[in-house]
């Protein structure tokens, strides 16, 4: 059985989990990850899909979906995982909704509907039927977005929302460490994706978590620290990706379908 789902940062998927794929659907402002686990399972993949579960409850998307359609286990061995996964998700404040796709056919399907905590672990056939599902529980308050040209005056929009969120949700003492990070998330964005970047600033177990979405899927990699100009405001400075490991208490990435979305969340 797994035992915890911590994760340390920052989360920066590159693929090297065999047999496991991680994607988040980004669409309307509502951020849904989609676990993949493909494969016989064995150790291997339990490792694999144990460490990819903790890398996205530590990036606290809005909902999560493990897709086991492609995962061969006759015998439902990985049934305590599921399990496990779902009573970490249920622990989250606020909970997140989790749900798994699997097909009728496969035994794992009668496994996890017959479990006493089957009424809390909703199981469907598709993947599309999970996503909708789950985005009817997410809740829509408590959520400021901007759609963004990567401009120079991207960031200072970006910190602008930041700032909009702390005042309206009483969270001034993350002012100005969320303005920081979100400077740095953004300007990362106008530097190296050079495409339209979508910003969610999104209130949390008393702290904000903040997503960049953007057109470039090349993940993020933190760079040697540069020295800041002493004539530049903090919350205007280019110090990358270091900055933002310094004052967020998470922060990482995942691929979407069409880019990526480099996360942090303050508190």
């Amino acid at each position: 059985m797994v035992s915890g789902m911590g994760v340390s940062p920052p989360y920066l998927h590159d693929d090297t989990e065999q047999g496991v794929i991680v994607s988040v659907d980004a669409a309307e402002d509502v951020a849904v990850s989609l676990l993949t686990v493909r494969g016989p399972w064995d150790d291997q993949l339990r490792c694999n899909a144990t460490a990819s579960l903790r890398q996205c409850f530590g990036a606290r998307p809005d909902g999560l979906v493990v897709d086991l359609s492609g995962l061969g286990d006759p015998h439902c061995e990985s049934a305590p995982t599921w399990v496990t996964a779902q009573h970490a998700a249920a622990r989250m404040q606020p909970p997140m909704p989790f749900a798994l796709c699997i097909p009728p056919d496969l035994p794992l399907a009668g496994r996890m509907q017959g479990l006493s905590a089957g009424r809390f672990l909703p199981v469907y056939a598709k993947v599309r039927q999970a996503r909708v599902a789950l985005a009817g529980r997410i809740p829509g308050a408590d959520r400021l977005s901007v759609t963004l040209r990567p401009d120079p005056d991207a960031p200072s929009v970006a910190r602008n929302l930041v700032g909009d969120a702390c005042l309206e949700w009483g969270l001034t003492h993350l002012l100005h460490p969320s303005r920081l990070v979100m400077s740095e998330l953004v300007t990362n964005a106008v530097e190296h994706a050079g495409t339209q970047i979508r910003v969610v600033v999104t209130r949390r177990c008393g702290g904000l978590h903040l997503a960049v979405t953007d057109g470039n899927p090349r993940l993020p990699r933190v760079l040697r620290p540069v020295r800041p100009r002493r004539d530049m405001p903090l919350d205007e400075r280019g110090c990358g990706l270091r900055t933002v490991a310094e004052t967020a208490v998470l922060w990482g990435a995942t691929p979407t379908e069409s880019g990526k979305v480099v996360w942090a969340t303050v508190r």
